[in-house]
């Protein structure tokens, strides 16, 4: 069961998004959606290795503090405004019958914020990478690596989605990424109306094949069936193609099999997947 969603958010214009898709599934599994802004400090601000006059340094800390404290009450302000919108009940501590949301700062960056927060979070929902603004990399990347929740990548879209869960794509290759998805996605995929295994055959061995899996999520009530596949060159493209052609709202799947930076540098299935989603994909590592 999800009862806890972390929406981490530093005022770059994609929280909105996130919290759409967050609020889906919160509704779905009345779930607490906890929306972190990770402010950063005054001090990470000063300019590295040049010296500074004490009383200059003064100044800069301050208008720094200051300029901070407007974009966090406007930044909040706007996300309250649209938790409303939403339906989402603003609390502090849930009570479990209704999404519901908070709002917490915390100073610092980025990648600490999301490890601390995020490590008793049920699923972490982060913005699509925008790799020609250069945004989003770095907190996808630090949900994946130091949290070891899943992490709900979010394609950029205007409104909220009309559906989030109910037809679920599982991607499978046998692989420790693959159980780990399968794993961490249960409870999405307890609440799904349909659950399809995409699979083009390749797998571990006996005991990790497609249907290895069905008979797996059958002793958890779960019904699923066997979509397989022609991958070619790219499973990248071949299982976002089968998503289409299956109506499905969300892809389960593992990530980085090889490293991120290999993947990012020479190119890999789970990069394809991650520049070229039109579609939340809940990833595991």
């Amino acid at each position: 069961m999800i009862r806890k969603i972390m929406v981490p958010v530093r005022g770059d214009g994609k929280g909105d998004n996130v919290l759409r898709h967050a609020a889906v599934l919160a509704h779905n599994h009345k779930a607490h959606i906890v929306v972190t802004h990770c402010r950063p400090r005054a001090e990470d601000l000063m300019p590295y290795g040049v010296p500074v006059p004490d009383f200059l340094k003064k100044q800069i800390l301050e208008q720094s503090r200051q300029v901070a404290d407007l974009e966090e009450a406007g930044l909040r302000d706007e996300l309250h405004a649209l938790a409303v919108s939403l339906k989402l009940d603003p609390q502090d501590r849930p009570s479990g019958d209704r999404a519901s949301v908070a709002f917490v700062e915390e100073a610092g960056r980025q990648v600490d914020v999301i490890k601390r927060h995020g490590r008793l979070a049920d699923v972490i929902a982060v913005a699509q990478p925008d790799y020609d603004r250069n945004l989003g990399s770095n907190t996808l990347k630090a949900a994946l690596f130091r949290s070891g929740r899943p992490v709900l990548m979010c394609p950029r879209r205007d409104a909220a989605p009309a559906k989030l869960g109910e037809v679920i794509a599982v991607a499978w290759n046998g692989s420790a990424e693959a159980a780990r998805a399968l794993a961490q996605g249960m409870s999405t995929l307890q609440g799904a109306k349909a659950v399809h295994i995409l699979s083009n055959d390749e797998n571990a061995g006996a005991g990790t094949t497609a249907a290895d899996v069905v008979d797996y999520l059958r002793l958890h009530g779960i019904g699923a069936d066997i979509r397989r596949f022609e991958s070619g060159k790219s499973v990248g493209k071949a299982l976002l193609a089968t998503c289409a052609d299956i109506g499905a709202d969300m892809l389960v799947m593992g990530a980085y099999g090889d490293s991120h930076e290999r993947e990012t540098l020479f190119g890999g299935n789970t990069q394809t997947v991650v520049e070229k989603s039109t579609m939340p994909v809940l990833f595991s590592h």
